[in-house]
């Protein structure tokens, strides 16, 4: 007998797949410590929902090509000194958020399910959504497989990677506004409040178990797809949200992985 009825089955094929493309950015945000990046461009997703509903444009649409311009953004900016990255992330991540806010507040009769964008909802992903992920994934393939050794040296030292030869503004400008695609892409998944969460916790978890970049991806992979059904499993018996629930199975996780003594090898 299945734990999941069958009308659940769409939700988890998206679940698992966002899981299998959130592992291999996840992992590099934790080693770059990107989460604040993660979360700017988070908020940026809600700027992104509030301006598709004031122009009545298809709203994942608009995510995604918001969450990218605010990316790129980001990336341009960060390459003058006058601001730290963190200072410089934050004014982003508040103004966006506080101009999205104030699109929404100007619009009458809005006929959408805001909760839903912010905290998520898995159950509605359709045969498109399941398209979307798997497009993303080959676009997550193809880049890794051409830029993982140089992703590595950019990660772990930009200006001896770019004395190698690497085009580091390049590298760092493919993968960030990969990163924006993805969250776009996870914001109906988990909402926007709480996709960074996916993708930082299964990496962040993943790293006490690893002895290698390539062992901290696969198992980040593992603990997300382990989270994404446990959390399902979670909501549809105890009847929460499934968002909410996803994110606090992968915290169970990475909370019982604190308890194991480190290797003094």
């Amino acid at each position: 007998m299945s734990l999941l009825p069958d009308f659940m089955l769409l939700a988890l094929l998206g679940g698992i797949g966002l899981a299998i493309i959130s592992a291999p950015l996840g992992v590099f945000m934790v080693w770059q410590r990107q989460s604040y990046f993660g979360a700017t461009l988070a908020h940026s997703a809600l700027l992104g929902i509030s301006i598709g509903l004031y122009l009545h444009l298809d709203l994942t649409l608009s995510v995604i090509v918001v969450s990218m311009i605010v990316a790129a953004g980001i990336f341009g900016l960060g390459q003058y000194k006058q601001l730290s990255s963190d200072t410089l992330l934050g004014i982003l991540a508040h103004s966006s958020l506080a101009f999205g806010l104030i699109l929404i507040s100007l619009q009458d009769n809005i006929q959408v399910d805001l909760m839903g964008y912010l905290f998520g909802d898995i159950l509605s992903i359709n045969t498109v959504d399941l398209t979307l992920i798997l497009f993303t994934s080959l676009l997550i393939l193809v880049f890794y497989i051409k830029h993982w050794q140089s992703l590595l040296n950019v990660t772990l030292n930009p200006e001896l990677a770019q004395v190698e030869g690497v085009n580091v503004k390049q590298v760092q400008l493919l993968f960030v506004l990969l990163l924006a695609f993805m969250i776009a892409l996870s914001m109906k998944i988990v909402g926007v409040l709480l996709v960074t969460s996916l993708l930082i916790i299964p990496a962040a978890a993943a790293r006490k178990l690893s002895n290698s970049p390539e062992q901290m991806l696969v198992i980040s992979i593992f603990i997300g797809i382990f989270s994404i059904v446990a959390g399902l499993i979670t909501s549809y018996y105890i009847d929460v949200p499934t968002g909410p629930a996803i994110v606090m199975a992968a915290t169970v996780v990475f909370l019982l992985l604190q308890l194991k003594p480190q290797s003094t090898r």
